[in-house]
């Protein structure tokens, strides 16, 4: 990264450096013909009066600087005199861009290529009272030929200004990414780092992101842990009641029981790996979803109706209220949605309690409801209880046959359909969970 910041430095620096020498060249260059037409001005006003007394030409020729020219041109642009070319070698000169203007406005400028001298020139010409003309001019170089002899000057100074954009871009360059180095290397006293004030929420974004990932790290080896443990478990017991069996040391009463808990922990262990394989489906978003306006009502209530003898076998009564409400959403999700909230709500209740699924339609969003009679949820656990693998009751949790992603599932359902989900629960007395979904464009 120094290296292409340096580079640019340099490249904006040397473009800079050229596009102001070349102004500045031309600036110079403007200044510069302005004073010549002002010398020029001045000579031909001096001239003007040797001409007009009709000064002798050898005299006149005396008093001419070696560096002006000046020419008498009568009214019909011939040549009258010169002070540098005899005039019968020079042609009309009543075509003359100065001269027309001089005849016109009674002064004229022009800049130009002389054919006769073969140089560059500068030209002013004033009419005489007599209607001839007086003309002026001097030979100079361009602005290329001008830039063309300053070459040496502007490439020393190029150098000069090219070495110094160097040596400031190498410490400019270090110092922008001094404070960067320095987070990079010590994220961990990201507080006690200098830097300055534009910089600042870059490096937050970075240290947000090394806080992220150092939270997914954590939550991943989590994770990881806590998978194996849960896997260790059913089949540690199913290993052991099969060594049991294997062996000859379980009667025929207790291959009955062996076998059971066989296919109880089996059976736990199919709905732990099939919860573990969806919430990875969850996390990478491979899964496609087919969004479409539903009715939230119809898929509660035929949740609600599959699972009524579920909760009659733990001795718990589960209905459904509410009224026709559409939702924009996935109908899998959904279903398996309802399902974990209603399954929780009937594992972790009381003998004889309730289970109560509504839906509400309110003016913009769709309310849905799970509450339950159950055991509750102390304060302390509520802000973790969707955390992959927590569990509140963890004897009862087994004992149920509770994988404990549930609720991870359900958060990751409801951040899939852009809902949003609250809890309210009280040790003893019972939990809600009502999750708000957005009202389907077709139902607005």
């Amino acid at each position: 990264m120094k290296k292409k910041i340096d580079a640019q430095l340099v490249g904006i620096a040397t473009l800079a450096i050229l596009l102001t020498l070349i102004s500045v060249s031309a600036i110079f260059y403007d200044l510069f013909r302005n004073q010549v037409y002002e010398d020029l001005k001045t000579a031909a006003q001096l001239f003007q009066n040797l001409v007009s007394n009709q000064m002798d030409e050898e005299d006149l020729n005396g008093l001419i600087p070696e560096k002006l020219r000046i020419t008498l041109i009568r009214e019909d642009g011939e040549v009258e005199y010169d002070s540098r070319v005899l005039k019968d070698d020079l042609e009309n000169h009543l075509e003359r861009e100065e001269v027309q203007e001089a005849l016109s406005r009674k002064e004229g400028y022009a800049n130009r290529r002389s054919h006769t001298l073969d140089r560059d020139s500068f030209y002013y010409a004033i009419r005489l009272q007599d209607g001839s003309v007086l003309r002026v001019s001097r030979e100079t170089e361009n602005l290329l030929g001008i830039f063309y002899s300053a070459i040496p000057v502007i490439i020393f100074l190029a150098l000069i200004l090219f070495l110094l954009c160097m040596i400031f871009a190498y410490f400019l360059t270090r110092k922008l990414v001094a404070p960067i180095e320095k987070l990079a290397g010590n994220l961990d006293s990201y507080g006690q780092i200098e830097t300055y004030e534009e910089l600042r929420p870059f490096m937050n974004t970075i240290y947000k992101q090394h806080e992220d990932i150092l939270k997914s790290a954590r939550i991943r080896q989590d994770f990881t842990a806590n998978v194996s443990h849960e896997l260790k478990t059913p089949l540690t017991a199913i290993s052991g009641y099969a060594q049991l069996m294997e062996n000859g040391m379980a009667g025929t009463e207790d291959i009955r029981r062996f076998s059971h808990e066989i296919n109880r922990n089996a059976t736990r262990l199919l709905t732990l790996i099939n919860d573990i394989i969806r919430l990875s489906e969850l996390d990478s978003m491979e899964t496609t979803l087919c969004m479409e306006p539903l009715d939230l009502a119809q898929i509660a209530q035929s949740c609600v109706e599959n699972l009524r003898v579920n909760a009659a076998g733990h001795s718990v009564s589960i209905q459904f209220q509410g009224e026709s409400a559409l939702i924009q959403g996935e109908k899998d999700m959904l279903e398996e949605l309802l399902y974990n909230l209603c399954d929780n709500a009937i594992r972790y209740n009381n003998e004889g309690g309730s289970v109560l699924v509504s839906v509400k339609k309110e003016t913009e969003r769709v309310v849905l409801t799970v509450q339950d009679t159950g055991i509750g949820i102390p304060e302390e656990h509520q802000e973790r209880i969707f955390e992959r693998f927590y569990r509140v009751d963890k004897s009862r949790s087994k004992l149920t046959g509770g994988t404990g992603l549930g609720l991870a599932i359900v958060k990751h359902i409801v951040a899939c359909l852009n809902a949003r989900i609250e809890l309210w629960s009280e040790a003893g007395r019972g939990t809600r969970i009502q999750i708000f979904f957005p009202l389907a464009e077709a139902a607005r």
